[in-house]
């Protein structure tokens, strides 16, 4: 099927070309890349609520959301010059203008190039070496039913309570839920991803059998993981509203806690977050209101380490790193042995 003529859309004031609107994104219900973008319009300011003023990688599919994505970290040089950027470091040490959205137009050119959803880092462009949220990713392993996950999170929110702190959940638009916590700027990443594995393992101690931090897959069973490492630099998580990569075209959504023990994500796509967004709003957008002090979860994980818990894994393209135990998986180090 040949490309579809391009079209311009209006995108909060300003005009985005779109090339080919007909192309089909998802198979599921036949939405295209024009759909794709009336939902983001249909739910602009909560879209740009989770990604603005935020490095944010473009994770890109040229086939639609079941074809193979891959990730551009810097903007591409033919970008048109409304468009915003900030400059990040990775852990190699290597640099790149990433986008830095901060109008709805931002998000629409990004959806052109064929993201499906929005990937910011936990950072803002004021201080990109320090986040202000915490993340809590919550991975179902095979086999798990989302009710565990739903279980899960629950128990988080009581460990985020027991410290003085509030999150906010979302659906991930896949298979888990996601809890984020606005913070405070005053932590290193390094520090942000030792309270959120501080967090996970307090909740693994309350829910031995359904929840672990455990890195190696091996290890996990039939669990849900607790991924700390999503807060580590350079990680990014689908951000609110964004749409994943399914034929269903979930949506990652805010939710109520209220909600979380019920909530199906197969209820929330692009097709029906519209409306509840029409009718509810940004539920999700009171996390601004606060900001928390870290130094609770950090108390935490001085008292795991008092008693022999240390540093658990990292990525496997970070530079080993101080006090983390030997990167291998269990059966290989066994073999080694």
């Amino acid at each position: 099927m040949s490309p579809t003529p391009a079209i311009e859309v209006d995108a909060g004031g300003r005009m985005v070309k779109l090339s080919n609107p007909d192309k089909l994104f998802f198979s599921q219900r036949g939405e295209t890349k024009l759909d794709l973008v009336n939902y983001y319009l249909s739910v602009a300011d909560g879209a740009l609520f989770g990604v603005r003023e935020r490095p944010t990688v473009l994770k890109r599919f040229p086939d639609g959301a079941e074809g193979e994505p891959f990730f551009q970290k810097r903007v591409p040089k033919t970008a048109p010059d409304w468009i915003e950027t900030v400059n990040i470091t990775f852990p190699s040490g290597r640099d790149a203008d990433e986008l830095c959205p901060t109008h709805v137009s931002h998000i629409i050119w990004a959806v052109n190039l064929g993201c499906l959803d929005l990937n910011p880092w936990p950072v803002r462009r004021a201080d990109v070496d320090h986040p202000d949220e915490l993340r809590i990713d919550l991975d179902p392993q095979p086999g798990v039913t989302f009710d565990a996950v739903r279980r899960v999170a629950l128990c988080a929110r009581e460990v985020l309570a027991d410290h003085s702190m509030i999150g906010f959940p979302k659906t991930s638009g896949s298979r888990g839920i996601h809890v984020n916590v606005r913070i405070l700027p005053q932590w290193t990443f390094t520090e942000v991803r030792r309270a959120a594995l501080a967090l996970g393992r307090e909740v693994e101690r309350r829910m031995p059998s359904v929840a672990t931090t455990k890195w190696w897959k091996e290890e996990r069973g039939e669990t849900v993981f607790l991924d700390y490492n999503q807060n580590a630099r350079d990680r990014t998580v689908a951000s609110v509203y964004s749409v994943r990569s399914n034929a269903a075209g979930k949506v990652s959504c805010p939710l109520e806690w209220d909600e979380v023990a019920d909530v199906e994500p197969e209820d929330l796509t692009m097709a029906t977050v519209p409306i509840r967004y029409a009718e509810r709003g940004d539920i999700g957008a009171a996390i601004d209101d606060v900001s928390h002090s870290l130094e609770p979860l950090l108390e935490l994980a001085h008292r795991d380490e008092a008693e022999g818990l240390g540093d658990a894994p990292w990525p496997p393209h970070f530079a080993k790193q101080a006090g983390e135990s030997r990167r291998v998986a269990p059966s290989r180090a066994k073999k080694a042995t």
